[in-house]
């Protein structure tokens, strides 16, 4: 496993130098996407806050995401990851959002997606989707990989819009 600051040092180091703020939405992560950016030196200079959201009652009261957004979307979709980044980056009024949703392991999820299974969005002044399919049961790998998939995602979109 990669110790927490070196799955973010890169990005938490272009968000200082840019200036940008960043909010976390996450779920099957558990709070380790929000972990690796806090663990690096200096992260108050970009790094607002995260939630974890694991559950419907969970996006309800720390999102505020009402019923009627959630028509047509389910929870460990690329459409859901999407609304939660642009949620948590209108509520806490940063300039990037990264929200992570899937299926960590040993099994699937109540949505038919296996373990393994997790998709991750940007938002920001690029936007971007994706979904992680690892094929693996082992509940903590899948945790590291969508972190670092989430992070890599995201340093992508911020180096993307510097041009």
């Amino acid at each position: 496993m990669p110790d927490l600051t070196s799955v973010s040092e890169s990005v938490g180091a272009l968000l200082k130098e840019t200036g940008e703020s960043l909010s976390v939405s996450e779920s099957s992560c558990g709070g380790l996407i929000s972990a690796t950016l806090v663990a690096v030196p200096g992260a108050s200079a970009y790094y607002v806050g995260g939630s974890v959201v694991y559950t419907r009652t969970g996006q309800q009261g720390l999102l505020g995401v009402p019923e009627s957004a959630m028509e047509g979307i389910r929870a460990s979709s690329e459409p859901y990851a999407q609304l939660n980044s642009r949620t948590i980056r209108e509520r806490l009024g940063t300039t990037w959002a990264v929200s992570e949703t899937g299926a960590s392991g040993p099994t699937g999820n109540r949505y038919g997606d296996s373990a393994g299974h997790a998709c991750i969005a940007v938002s920001g002044p690029v936007e971007k989707v994706i979904t992680v399919e690892t094929g693996d049961p082992d509940r903590e790998a899948n945790m590291w990989v969508f972190a670092k998939a989430a992070l890599d995602l995201l340093e992508e979109c911020v180096r993307e819009s510097r041009g």
